[in-house]
C-alpha cells in the first residue's frame, strides 16, 4: 500500500487527551495547516492513477483524512470540549464516506444492506459523540456546584446514554429491515416480524 493511501483504520485512530493538553503557537498552527494541505494534495494526486470506484474510494479516504486532521489541529490549537466533539464527528463522517463508496462495488440488496450498515455505524458514532459531550458538560457543571449537581449530572449522563442506545437501536433496525428485502412473501413477513420483535418495534 502506498504510504499516501489512507485507510479507514487510520481515519479512526483515537485522538489523545495528551495532544489536547499541549499548547500550540500560531506558527505551529499555520505549519500544521500547510502540512495537512500538502498531504491532501499528494494523496489526491495518488488517486489519479486509479479509475472507477477505486478512484472514488481513494478520494473519499483523502478527503476524510484531511477533515479529521483539520479537526484535530483545531482541537490542539484551541482545546475545548466542543473541539474534541468535532473531532469525533469528523471521524464518524469520514468513515461513513469511505464505507458508502465501498458499497458501490456491490449491487442489489447486498448494496442496500451495505449502505444501511454504513449509515448505522455513522449514527452510532455520532450518538456516542453526543452522549460524551452531554456527559462532559454535565460533569463540568457538577464539579463547580454541589453533591446535588453531581446527582443531576449522573442523571443527564444516563439520559444521554439512553438516547444514544435508542439511536443505535433504530439504526440497527433499519439494517435488519433492509436485509428482509432479500426475501418475499411469508419469508419476508417472518423476517420483518422477527426484526420488529428484536428491536421492540410495533
Amino acid at each position: 500500500m502506498n504510504k499516501l493511501t489512507i485507510s479507514a483504520i487510520a481515519i479512526g485512530l483515537a485522538f489523545s487527551a495528551g495532544a489536547m493538553a499541549q499548547s500550540m503557537s500560531k506558527d505551529q498552527y499555520k505549519s500544521g495547516k500547510d502540512g495537512i494541505a500538502a498531504d491532501y494534495k499528494s494523496a489526491k494526486a495518488t488517486c489519479g492513477s486509479l479509475s472507477g470506484n477505486a478512484n472514488d474510494i481513494c478520494k473519499a479516504e483523502a478527503s476524510g483524512k484531511e477533515k479529521v486532521a483539520m479537526a484535530e489541529l483545531e482541537a490542539d490549537y484551541k482545546p475545548s470540549k466542543d473541539a474534541s466533539y468535532k473531532v469525533r464527528v469528523a471521524r464518524a463522517e469520514a468513515q461513513y464516506s469511505v464505507a458508502r463508496e465501498r458499497c458501490d462495488d456491490r449491487a442489489g440488496n447486498v448494496k442496500d444492506v451495505c449502505v444501511k450498515q454504513a449509515e448505522a455505524a455513522a449514527v452510532a458514532a455520532k450518538a456516542d459523540a453526543k452522549a460524551w459531550m452531554k456527559t462532559a458538560n454535565a460533569n463540568e457543571k457538577a464539579a463547580a456546584t454541589s453533591a446535588a449537581a453531581n446527582s443531576k449530572a449522573d442523571e443527564k449522563g444516563a439520559d444521554a446514554r439512553k438516547d444514544a442506545a435508542s439511536d443505535k437501536r433504530d439504526a440497527d433496525y433499519a439494517v435488519a429491515k433492509e436485509k428482509c428485502g432479500a426475501f418475499a412473501g411469508d419469508a419476508k413477513s417472518n423476517c420483518m416480524n422477527e426484526a420488529k420483535a428484536r428491536f421492540g418495534k410495533s
